[in-house]
């Protein structure tokens, strides 16, 4: 690509995650190289087994101990997720993706493991071609600033509110 742009999908609806990666099955299939970095997230989801056992073309990390939604976040939360940020720097400036997609980097900003001015530091020191793809709830306004696309998605109704979990194959 001559020129990549950053992309952000942020909002309170499902749907975040799963734009990132028909995103990256459309790039695989043009042949492009994506490395995805996956925030606050430590199982083997559905997508991570699919990535791994079909598309060679992309490589895909987790850093955390998993949803931190209903705790405090803990030291080692905070190491986690700056270790995200240190590996997803290096995949960025590597020359060896064409998309770098960081999936829950604004929920890890929000919930303080990572601060706002490093994750805008890191969208300014992307080199032109690549193109970074960033979600998660709650998009800082300076990302946003950043962003050349920003979509917000928003719940309208959603089968969690009636005690419906997670579904393997469906949300994870």
């Amino acid at each position: 690509m001559e020129r990549g742009y950053v992309q952000v999908y942020t909002g309170n609806g499902k749907g975040k995650t799963t734009a990132m990666l028909g995103l990256a099955l459309r790039a695989c299939g043009a042949g492009l190289r994506v490395y995805i970095g996956q925030f606050i997230k430590n199982m083997e989801y559905s997508e991570v087994t699919a990535i791994r056992n079909h598309l060679p073309t992309v490589e895909i990390e987790q850093y955390g101990a998993g949803c931190i939604f209903n705790r405090e976040a803990s030291k080692f939360d905070i190491a986690e997720a700056e270790q995200g940020l240190r590996k997803a720097r290096e995949a960025i400036l590597s020359n060896r993706y064409d998309i770098v997609m960081l999936d829950e980097i604004n929920n890890a900003v929000t919930l303080g493991l990572l601060d706002t001015r490093e994750v805008v530091k890191l969208i300014k020191d992307k080199p032109l071609p690549v193109e970074l793809v960033l979600t998660g709830r709650g998009a800082a306004q300076e990302v946003i600033d950043e962003a050349d696309l920003v979509s917000e998605v928003a719940e309208m109704k959603h089968y969690y509110t009636s005690g419906v979990l997670a579904r393997e194959g469906i949300e994870r």
